[in-house]
Formats: structure tokens, sequence, C-alpha cells
């Protein structure tokens, strides 16, 4: 469910996934890649 809320925020443009909980990333990446917004899927730590 937060996941959800998180993913709604970050295609809104409200949020950014870097902004997302360490916890809650992978399931947000999900619904972003299964939603076809995947480009959002931005982390510079994972670099």
């Amino acid at each position: 469910m937060m996941a959800m809320l998180w993913a709604q925020q970050i295609m809104l443009g409200k949020k950014t996934y870097e902004q997302v909980p360490r916890l809650l990333k992978d399931k947000v990446k999900e619904i972003l890649e299964d939603s076809g917004m995947g480009e959002l899927v931005t982390d510079e730590t994972q670099e």
C-alpha cells in the first residue's frame, strides 16, 4: 500500500525515486516498471 502511494507521487512529479525509503524501493521500482514508467527509477546510489 505504501509502495503504491510512493509510486503515484513519483508519477505525479511530487517525489523522486531517490526519496523513497530504502525498504520500499524494490516494490516501488516494480510498480513503476509495471506501469510503463520505469524511466522514473533513477537512483544515483546504484551506480
